[in-house]
């Protein structure tokens, strides 16, 4: 696919659809490579593969992983707080503005995908907004881990 048809054209809902990383892709090679480390010090691994049934079989207690899920607003304070007007991918499909729009929206149904099944599967979560400080989602995560 050319950057239009990848970004521009297709709906959110096909994006997210047909997203590896949302499909656990490489899933397995993530827990390989945290099998062989040491048991101390403890490690925080992230990314989109970290799906919650993928997950979830492999803890020994909930309270070992949460989930951080971004209101549209912080994720678009995330992206506009590291991005260079011109560059990234977007600005290389014909349509900017629609790209952005497309993918933002196939990132808030991801994170509507992921709250839902954390529920589902009463695994913790914590809703990540702007008005949040560091220090706060600190203390959420130190709360979760029983720290």
């Amino acid at each position: 696919m050319d950057m239009d048809q990848r970004w521009v054209d297709r709906s959110p809902r096909t994006m997210l659809e047909t997203f590896h990383w949302f499909r656990g892709e490489g899933f397995g090679l993530i827990v390989e490579d945290l099998l062989r480390l040491p048991g101390d010090p403890r490690v925080v691994v992230e990314g989109f593969r970290l799906l919650p049934h993928l997950v979830k079989p492999l803890l020994a207690a909930p309270e070992r992983a949460v989930w951080l899920l971004p209101t549209p607003d912080f994720r678009q304070a995330a992206i506009r707080s590291r991005s260079v007007p011109g560059e990234g991918f977007v600005w290389k499909t014909s349509n900017p503005a629609r790209s952005s729009r497309n993918l933002a929206e196939r990132d808030r149904m991801f994170t509507a995908h992921l709250k839902e099944e954390t529920e589902r599967l009463q695994l913790p979560a914590i809703q990540v907004d702007t008005t949040m400080t560091e220090d706060d989602l600190a203390e959420r995560l130190s709360t979760t881990f029983r720290l």
